[in-house]
């Protein structure tokens, strides 16, 4: 189970529950039982379940939330003429707090077998962390010492005599599928993702027969947009297999081309549309998306050059660049998010006027969002998503592309499939990505395999790939440790243990220069495909650059945008990511400590408020300025507000990419801005969309649930060029490996018995 742990309060179940007719439904039948500890006492009455969960709360082990959904459920069943039951309340406890670490349910045989694990409790991460003292977080009673004398028959039997829980068939707040045990309004995000898939995946194909008109020209359009050499073209693979679909995967690692490949994809829908009776010759209304603003715009960066470099001279259809659509969107704008609320304005009521919908890294996308989305599209709409299953799984509950990509390693393609793809691509399929028994979901998922950012010595490519594997040996490590790779380097993986004020000072001296001596050759004539790279930077970089300008007040508008944008690029060139948030190791701590160590370089004016030169993350989502959660922007201090006599007086402005592919900037006045933080460090997770010229990967020194195998992949994977780490405790590294996130959900059974 997920050793995972969620950081974000949610607040996705508040007092919005509709009971219906509350007819419980048919107990499910029962299991072995296990060994009883005799803890039964704390679940005998109800004054001593809510004190119990008021513990664990002031422990921090629960939210409020939670304690407060299982009041909410007991009050709901006394209204209802029913004696509340312990036992169901600590479940709607436990349950709200499994959503709150991204799970979509719990599952119950899971709980049994290892409450520890499942639930994480109590909490392991850093003791800084915590707000109540060891002692306190030491005397609680453990879930698992809780349950030890509860049998899962027990549970089912409390769970199908009251009217808060029932089998999905009425609206009550709790619903039991099998074994796991959900939030209502989760049930219904993940039956319906499943609906959408399977009913898209059911609906018919021109395409299925190779022999059809629509086949030749979409073996004739793909034989010309992909002309590689290799035995085995497997983008190529994995544009025949979307095209068939009307829903579709497509998962690869860094650099194996995921947006050359969506963008050879749709120039190839749109030459059978082109070609089609059907259609009249009218092209395929296509529409790209996004989960934030800065994935947006990492994808609007590529897929232009994508488009510009595609040979659609001939290609059949009458393909024009125009025909594939460059400008992407986030998700909330293009289902029309609307303010207060989690309803948007699209739905199944106003479906969006969309005929090919992609949406990039897919692995970002919550049940919820995703759900929203099936609501949204019409029902002959194709679904596309891209995105890396090996990366970390959304903040919010689900992790709906790692569970659809569960088999993509050895594909599971259908005999039926494979010569489909063959036939269409004169490609070989593998004998080994060959399964009679594969599923129909399996039929709709591509993984890209070969990798054209890194080459073969790449050190971020052999980490990343030791890592994703749990190959992470001696040798891998000696290898980071000595430096014997160009681009990457273990600062202070020498210390087994280092000091943990001197390791602190050597992130805030990294983060100024970025250590260019500490690499191989101290960085310099570093040659990839064929261009000589700069030497490492780190935040001095960015912050000479804006001081190596002359503007004055008269400078044309144009002018300062020229520079927005050069210091935008170079501060892109180092970013710190941690693993936590709080406490010396997390964002909070290292903001501060690197800003006072730029302060005392005389980099930046101050260390504190506001301040030229300041980088701040947006937070969250403001429609009205314009800006998504993710976004990044540099405050500058610029001459252009007037005093009473008319004078140029320097002010502070916030410079933002303007985030629709046409390189301009958006000046905003920091009193506007409400949701942001510091981000010389960000987490992980913020991270998610990005790439930097210069990763440095900062692990504490002690083990959490959230240092996980995902979250070391994904800080590895954000560095384009160069990747540092630096380490609290050695033995972090590869026991934070070991640790796997597997979110509780059943929407991969739910697709498999499909």
């Amino acid at each position: 189970m997920s050793r995972n742990r969620s950081h974000t309060q949610h607040s996705d179940h508040q007092i919005t529950l509709d009971l219906g007719d509350n007819v419980p439904p048919t107990a499910p039948a029962s299991a072995a039982k296990s060994e009883a500890v005799d803890h039964s006492g704390l679940l005998a009455s109800l004054a001593q379940t809510d004190a119990l969960l008021e513990q664990w709360q002031q422990a921090e082990w629960l939210r409020p939330l939670d304690v407060g959904f299982a009041r909410l459920i007991g009050k709901l069943a006394e209204e209802q003429g029913e004696a509340p039951r312990p036992l169901v309340l600590l479940l709607a406890a436990l349950a709200s707090h499994q959503v709150g670490r991204g799970h979509v349910c719990i599952d119950l045989t899971n709980l049994l077998a290892d409450a520890g694990t499942t639930l994480s409790l109590p909490p392991e991460e850093p003791r800084d962390t915590f707000t109540e003292p060891e002692a306190t977080q030491r005397n609680q009673v453990k879930p698992e010492d809780l349950l030890a004398g509860i049998t899962l028959s027990r549970f089912q039997s409390a769970l199908a005599s009251t009217c808060t829980v029932s089998d999905g068939s009425l609206t009550t707040p709790l619903v039991l599928n099998g074994t796991r045990l959900y939030l209502r309004r989760f049930w219904r995000y993940e039956q319906r993702i499943a609906d959408g898939i399977l009913q898209r995946l059911a609906l018919p194909t021109p395409l299925a027969d190779p022999a059809s008109a629509p086949a030749r020209t979409l073996s004739e359009a793909l034989g010309q947009l992909f002309r590689s050499p290799e035995p085995v073209n497997y983008q190529k693979l994995a544009c025949a297999l979307a095209a068939r679909n009307r829903f579709a995967v497509i998962t690869g690692g860094p650099g194996t081309g995921k947006t050359t490949t969506v963008v050879n994809l749709l120039a190839a829908l749109q030459s059978v549309a082109g070609q089609s009776p059907e259609r009249s010759g009218r092209k395929f209304r296509i529409r790209l998306a996004a989960p934030t603003g800065k994935a947006a715009a990492r994808l609007n960066e590529s897929i232009g050059g994508a488009v510009s470099r595609l040979p659609l001279s001939g290609l059949p259809g009458n393909v024009v660049p125009a025909d594939i659509p460059t400008r992407v969107t986030t998700l909330h704008r293009l289902l029309g998010s609307r303010p207060d609320t989690r309803k948007f304005r699209h739905n199944r009521d106003n479906p969006l006027l969309v005929d090919i919908l992609v949406i990039d890294e897919a692995s970002m996308v919550d049940v919820d969002l995703m759900a929203s989305v099936f609501d949204a599209l019409p029902a002959s709409a194709q679904l596309i998503l891209l995105g890396d299953k090996d990366q970390l799984a959304s903040v919010d509950a689900g992790a709906v592309l790692g569970e659809l990509c569960q088999r993509a390693v050895i594909a599971h393609y259908t005999p039926d499939t494979a010569r489909w793809l063959a036939a269409i691509t004169a490609e070989p399929v593998p004998d080994t990505l060959i399964d009679p028994n594969g599923r129909a979901m399996d039929q709709a998922v591509a993984m890209l395999r070969k990798s054209y950012r890194f080459e073969e010595g790449s050190g971020i490519r052999k980490l990343a790939e030791a890592v994703n594997t749990s190959a992470l040996d001696s040798a891998v490590l000696r290898q980071i440790r000595e430096a014997e790779f160009e681009d990457v380097v273990w600062l202070n993986g020498h210390q087994p243990k280092p000091d943990l004020e001197a390791t602190l000072e050597q992130i805030c001296r990294h983060a100024i220069t970025g250590s260019p001596e500490a690499f191989r050759n101290a960085g310099q004539a570093r040659v990839v495909n064929g261009k000589e790279l700069p030497p490492p930077v780190g935040y001095r970089h960015y912050l000479e650059r804006m001081q190596d300008q002359d503007l004055t007040e008269t400078s044309p508008r144009e002018e300062w945008d020229a520079l927005a944008l050069q210091v935008l690029e170079a501060f892109n060139d180092f970013q710190i990511l941690c693993a936590l948030r709080k406490g010396p190791w997390g964002v909070e701590g290292l903001n501060d400590r690197v800003a006072r160590h730029l302060l005392a370089e005389k980099l930046i004016p101050r260390a504190e408020g506001w301040y030229a030169g300041r980088p701040v993350l947006v937070t969250g989502n403001d429609y009205n300025l314009g800006l998504m959660n993710g976004d990044i922007g540099i405050t500058f201090r610029v001459p252009w507000d007037k005093t009473a006599n008319g004078e140029a007086r320097d002010t502070l402005r916030v410079a933002f990419p303007s985030g629709d592919s046409t390189g301009g900037i958006r000046w905003i006045s920091p009193s506007r801005l409400q949701q942001l933080e510091t981000v010389y460090a960000m987490t992980v997770h913020k991270s998610q969309g990005s790439e930097f010229n210069h990763t440095c990967l900062v692990l504490p020194d002690r083990l959490s649930p959230v240092l996980t195998r995902e979250l070391i992949y994904t800080g590895i994977t954000r560095a384009r060029n160069w990747f540092s780490l630096i380490t609290g405790n050695q033995d972090v590294l590869r026991d934070a490996v070991g640790q796997q996130v597997v979110r509780a959900s059943g929407l991969a059974l739910r697709l498999g018995e499909g």
